[in-house]
């Protein structure tokens, strides 16, 4: 090792994971363990493949990270509110129009939000530029609920896009609504999806553009929003 070389520190290592040298928002969790947290992780997922090289069975690994990502998310987070607005369906699902609204990041092919400013902007400069998403006021993309998955685009910079780019369905269940459409379960759903970056200002959404975008909801003639929050 070069003697001029800084050596890196525990705090330094789990947080490069969280937009830093090793970012990788599968693991952006590990920041926020303590040190022995992160000990018990690592040590936990080296047994594990120990485990696996033996039987082959991949899940346990795949159990492991998301049961240490459960423990870190469903901790309470920085914005906490002491009551929430509750408004009951006036109608059963099978009798009420419903949408479909995400913080996802989707969008169709064409249709670009160009983010920033920003014309094609990759899901590598989205994470690269995460500081200022979270100042951004959100832009409300519309999707068409015939739009073929395909034609499906998503981008952004909170989470890793690569399971969605996959499914859509994972976090923008268009498929899965139609079908429940289908089989009465939802009694009519509105031909426009919306989704948005959900790693935006959180002062603009809650005072400004949630308010607004209730409203044209409601003028639509909306009953009722599934909300997918990522």
């Amino acid at each position: 090792m070069d003697k001029n070389q800084k050596v890196e520190n525990l705090e330094e290592f789990k947080a490069s994971f969280s937009y830093g040298k090793r970012s990788d928002l599968n693991f952006k969790f590990l920041k926020d363990l303590s040190s022995e947290e992160v000990g018990s992780f690592f040590s936990d997922l080296f047994g594990k493949i120990g485990e696996t090289l033996n039987d082959g069975n991949i899940n346990r690994l795949v159990n492991q990270v998301i049961e240490w990502q459960t423990s870190v998310y469903s901790k309470p987070g920085r914005y906490l509110y002491a009551d929430v607005p509750f408004s009951p369906l006036q109608k059963p699902l099978s009798q009420s129009r419903l949408a479909l609204l995400t913080s996802s990041g989707h969008f169709v092919a064409g249709d670009d939000p160009n983010p920033l400013g920003v014309e094609n902007m990759t899901q590598t400069e989205a994470e690269l530029r995460i500081s200022e998403f979270l100042r951004a006021v959100p832009q409300l993309s519309e999707v068409p609920i015939d739009t073929p998955e395909d034609s499906l685009r998503v981008r952004h910079g909170g989470y890793d896009i690569s399971g969605a780019v996959k499914d859509p369905n994972v976090n923008f269940p268009i498929t899965r609504l139609r079908e429940m459409q289908s089989n009465g379960m939802i009694g009519d759903l509105f031909p426009i999806a919306f989704s948005f970056v959900g790693a935006c200002s959180q002062l603009q959404l809650t005072k400004r553009s949630g308010p607004a975008w209730v409203k044209k909801f409601k003028s639509l003639g909306i009953e009722g929003m599934i909300l997918v929050p990522v």
